[in-house]
C-alpha cells in the first residue's frame, strides 16, 4: 500500500507545485484575441523557457472588459497601458516590472489615404472612431489634442485599435485615434489604405506590471527573462513582431508623467 500512496502523493505534490508556478499574464486587448495570441504566445513560452515560470496567454474581448478584470485580480500579470498602470497600481497595489526600452507612447489620428481631410479641424462636427474610453494614447491623448483646438466631434467606441482601422479605411468614419506600434502592426492591406494626419506629444509607454499577490522570486525572474529577451537573436525576433526593440527594468515613478496630467475617467 505504501508504494501505492507515496507515488500518488508525490504526483499531487508536484502537480501543485507545478500550479503554483504557472501564471496568468494579460495583454490589454488593442487587436483581436487572436493576433493578439499569435504574437504574445512565442513570447510567452520563451519567458517561461528562460524563467521557470509557465505563463498563460490571457486577454479580454473589449478594453471595459479587460479594465474589469484587471480590478477583480484575474490577471497575475498584465501588459496594460500607461494610464491603467496609474490607476490599477493605486487601487490594487500592481507593480511595475518593465517596459519597452527607448520608446514612448504617442497617439495617432488616421484618415483614409485618398480622403481629403489633412488637419485636425478638418474633422470638425464628424464621428470619429476610438478604442475605448480609457484607451490612453488612442483615445484620451488624441481627443485631448481635438479638445485643445476646438474641435467638435462625436466620439464612437468599436473595441479595439484594429476595429478603428478598419472602419476608416472602409469609410465607415472619416478618421480615427490608434497609437504608432498597432498601426504599424495592423495587416499591411489596411495600412495600405490609410495615412496619418496628427501624432500626439510622447508618453511613458505600457507597464508590465505584477499583481502584489505573486512570490517575489517569480516576479524577479519574469523581470529578468523579459529584460535579457534582445540580446539573443530568438529573442530579438520576437520582439520584433510586436514592434518592441527590447524591454527595460521599470519601477513606479517612471509614470509619474501620466499622474501630472489628473486623469479621472476611470474609479475602481
Amino acid at each position: 500500500m505504501k508504494k501505492i500512496i507515496l507515488p500518488f502523493f508525490l504526483l499531487l505534490y508536484s502537480a501543485f507545485i507545478s500550479a503554483q508556478q504557472s501564471l496568468t499574464f494579460g495583454i490589454v486587448p488593442q487587436q483581436s484575441a487572436s493576433k493578439l495570441a499569435q504574437l504574445w504566445n512565442p513570447i510567452f513560452e520563451e519567458i517561461s523557457r528562460k524563467s521557470g515560470v509557465k505563463i498563460h496567454f490571457a486577454t479580454a474581448p473589449d478594453i471595459p472588459t479587460f479594465e474589469k478584470r484587471l480590478a477583480a485580480g484575474e490577471y497575475d500579470i498584465a501588459y496594460m497601458n500607461p494610464y491603467h498602470y496609474v490607476v490599477f497600481n493605486k487601487s490594487f497595489g500592481y507593480q511595475a516590472l518593465a517596459k519597452a526600452r527607448d520608446k514612448s507612447i504617442k497617439g495617432i489620428i488616421v484618415v483614409a489615404k485618398n480622403s481629403d481631410i489633412k488637419t485636425l479641424n478638418d474633422l470638425q462636427k464628424s464621428t470619429l472612431a476610438f478604442p475605448a474610453p480609457a484607451a490612453f494614447a488612442a483615445t484620451i491623448l488624441t481627443q485631448s489634442d481635438l479638445a485643445a483646438d476646438q474641435v467638435t466631434f462625436t466620439a464612437k467606441y468599436v473595441s479595439s485599435h484594429d476595429s478603428v482601422y478598419r472602419t476608416v479605411a472602409k469609410g465607415i468614419y472619416p478618421a480615427g485615434g490608434g497609437v504608432v506600434r498597432t498601426f504599424k502592426n495592423v495587416a499591411p492591406e489596411i495600412r495600405e489604405q490609410l495615412r496619418v494626419i496628427w501624432t500626439t506629444k510622447g508618453y511613458t509607454p505600457h507597464a508590465v506590471a505584477i499583481h502584489p499577490r505573486v512570490k517575489a522570486e517569480n516576479a524577479q525572474k519574469i523581470q529578468q527573462a523579459l529584460t535579457a529577451m534582445e540580446q539573443q537573436e530568438t529573442g530579438k525576433k520576437l520582439l520584433n513582431t510586436i514592434n518592441i526593440k527590447g524591454f527595460e527594468s521599470a519601477e513606479d515613478s517612471d509614470w509619474n508623467d501620466i499622474r501630472a496630467l489628473k486623469l479621472s475617467l476611470l474609479s475602481y
